[in-house]
C-alpha cells in the first residue's frame, strides 16, 4: 500500500507521540494545517492503519504499520 508524503508524516509524529493524540496535536507535530490532517486521519483510517481508542483520539495500528 502506497502512502503520500503527509499520510507519512501524520503517521510518523503519531509513531514519535507514542500515545494517542488529537488531530490538533497531530497536525502540529506533522506541520500540516488542522484540515488537511484531519482528511489525512480519514483516509488512513479508512486503510486501516490507525484507530481511535476514544473519541476525537488516533493513534497507529502497530501490526499494520
Amino acid at each position: 500500500m502506497e502512502l503520500s508524503d503527509t499520510e507519512k508524516k501524520v503517521l510518523d509524529a503519531m509513531k514519535a507521540s507514542g500515545k494517542p493524540l488529537k488531530t490538533k496535536e497531530i497536525a502540529e507535530l506533522a506541520g500540516i494545517d488542522d484540515k488537511e490532517t484531519a482528511k489525512l486521519i480519514k483516509k488512513l483510517k479508512n486503510k486501516d492503519l490507525i484507530d481511535s481508542p476514544k473519541r476525537c483520539y488516533y493513534k497507529p495500528l502497530e501490526n499494520k504499520i
